[in-house]
């Protein structure tokens, strides 16, 4: 097939992968359509890419820099540690849109071109989250629990938003709820890590 010299960049095709996967799913992303939407040939998307493999990696590597590591580089620029933690879980909450896109690829987190990738965002933000409590002042154990007790919040936020968005409330009262999750996830000094509150009680 001859190619055409591209109207788009490689980014552009990548960008347009990863809508088709939050509004359906891996199985979504098919170069004719994608063309179709795009308004060019598919000689644009053979410029950039062999085959739709390498533009579902490219997308989803493109994904992970994005929502991960941009994120995690912008809240390493705030000092304070409970506004760091703030940051993260207010980016991490900010579009409804990477919320169906993070759960579209958690779906096909078994498809070996999406697992690797998948694994180290979630991974890589477990990490971060830990290190931004270990400055609130707890020890790592504690700040691991609390990393993971606020992680598998968000993924649940993440879920209810899909499966039941009338459950969560819109507009303003959706900051007001996101405010609580804030005062919730972030403990005050002193405070017990939830999985040892709950040693304590048994």
């Amino acid at each position: 097939m001859g190619q055409q010299k591209p109207t788009l960049s490689a980014e552009d095709w990548a960008d347009a992968a990863l809508e088709a996967m939050a509004d359906g799913g891996l199985d979504s992303v098919a170069v004719e359509p994608l063309a179709r939407k795009l308004g060019v040939t598919k000689g644009s998307f053979y410029w950039h890419f062999a085959n739709r493999d390498s533009l579902v990696r490219a997308a989803v590597e493109r994904w992970a820099q994005r929502e991960t590591e941009q994120i995690i580089e912008r809240a390493r620029g705030v000092k304070q540690p409970r506004k760091r933690i703030q940051t993260v879980f207010k980016a991490a909450n900010g579009s409804e849109r990477e919320g169906h896109l993070y759960l579209a690829l958690a779906a096909a987190s078994r498809d070996p071109r999406v697992a690797d990738f998948v694994h180290k965002v979630s991974q890589r933000r477990l990490e971060f989250l830990t290190e931004c409590y270990e400055a609130l002042g707890l020890i790592e154990r504690d700040a691991r629990k609390w990393a993971t007790f606020a992680y598998s919040t968000f993924l649940g936020t993440l879920q209810l938003r899909r499966d039941n968005p009338s459950a969560l409330p819109a507009g303003p009262f959706f900051n007001e709820y996101l405010r609580l999750l804030i005062e919730t996830l972030i403990p005050r000094p002193g405070e017990q890590a939830p999985a040892a509150s709950a040693e304590r009680a048994a």
